[in-house]
């Protein structure tokens, strides 16, 4: 079956490509919400997509070497390189889940379909092309924020599901993360994570940006904004393992809710620690990000010889885009608002590194 891509420059456009004729005309109708879809079986994938697309979905049976292997000989041609990838899972077996981030998953789906979480998720993995600034300054900002949103999926979908997070997987996005924000701005980089991505995603995602746009202020050679950068990235990796139900909680979260969160510091330093190859001071912000140089803070009431430049930095900037990002229960705080809130928090923070990011956070 082969159905001809509209070319709606308006629109988003998809390529479903699916040996399941008969299951895939719902995640059709669903993806037509978005955009114009073109539906193709997996031996009719062209070898390069008829114009721009937004990303292409496959629903295949990856049990299937047949499918399996005639999909990976399309994708890894030229032509699909850069294109955003969504794979059909038919069930939460690590199995298919392996198989598809093997195939370069950008995000994966799984039936029965929820017509809402699907959409939200294919927003988050297939942004809006034709909103993006096409100048060179402007494609260097979509690859920062599409190189660190890989991430935040390969550690809030991946680690749950048993595939670790490597090293490796942080250095290939913190050469386009720190392009991005030196060609663009801040600004730019919050609007543009700010529109596209979900909620943990996008606390990450402005985090990191205030991260490395505060190394870039206060001059810091390349190596040391590529550390700040890591950090953030990686600063919340242990909510990956905490309940969707508490992460997306929109009230108060009971006593043992918040117990619960309390222990993503040290999930994901055991995560990062086991797997092997995280220098320690990656090890160290992971773990001690909620620390207050009072000792007031978590897991370790560390005070304030016992905690490293990294982590202070890495606070100010978390607590920072905390306040000023929308949530369920409240408003955004200005940027003013927020750093009035952080000079009152006192001996907690570093108050002269936090001195230094007023620039940063009124330069918003």
């Amino acid at each position: 079956m082969s159905v001809a891509l509209k070319q709606t420059p308006a629109r988003k456009r998809f390529l479903l490509a699916s040996d399941r004729s008969d299951r895939s005309g719902e995640l059709a109708q669903i993806l037509g919400n978005l955009g114009d879809v073109g539906v193709v079986s997996t031996s009719d994938i062209p070898d390069i997509p008829a114009g721009k697309i937004s990303g292409i979905v496959v629903d295949i049976d990856l049990r299937s070497a047949e499918s399996v292997q005639r999909v990976r000989r399309k994708l890894i041609g030229k032509g699909y390189q850069s294109v955003p990838r969504l794979f059909v899972l038919a069930d939460a077996l690590h199995h298919g889940s392996m198989q598809a981030w093997a195939l370069g998953a950008t995000d994966t789906i799984e039936r029965p379909f929820d017509s809402r979480a699907i959409l939200q998720r294919v927003r988050a993995a297939f942004p809006d092309i034709h909103d993006y600034d096409q100048t060179e300054s402007g494609q260097a900002l979509n690859k920062g924020v599409a190189a660190a949103h890989l991430v935040m999926v390969k550690i809030f979908n991946r680690l749950p599901s048993g595939t670790p997070l490597t090293f490796n997987d942080v250095l290939q996005a913190e050469t386009q993360i720190l392009r991005a924000i030196k060609k663009t701005s801040l600004r730019e980089w919050l609007a543009l994570v700010g529109r596209h991505h979900n909620h943990s995603y996008r606390h990450c995602l402005f985090v990191t940006g205030f991260a490395v746009a505060f190394a870039q202020h206060l001059g810091m050679r390349e190596d040391d904004q590529r550390r700040l950068a890591r950090a953030a990235l990686l600063h919340d990796v242990g909510k990956a393992y905490i309940p969707l139900s508490i992460l997306d909680n929109p009230g108060k979260l009971t006593d043992a809710e918040m117990e619960q969160m309390r222990q993503h510091p040290r999930l994901g330093y055991e995560a990062l620690a086991d797997e092997g190859s995280f220098p320690p001071e990656m090890l160290d912000v992971v773990l001690h990000h909620h620390e207050f140089l009072d000792g007031s803070g978590y897991p370790h009431g560390l005070t304030a010889d016992r905690i490293s430049d990294i982590v202070r930095l890495t606070t100010i900037v978390d607590i920072h885009a905390a306040l000023v990002e929308k949530r369920s229960y409240r408003m955004p705080f200005t940027h003013a608002q927020a750093f009035a809130m952080m000079e009152q928090m006192g001996g907690k923070l570093d108050q002269q590194l936090l001195q230094a990011f007023r620039p940063v956070a009124f330069g918003m």
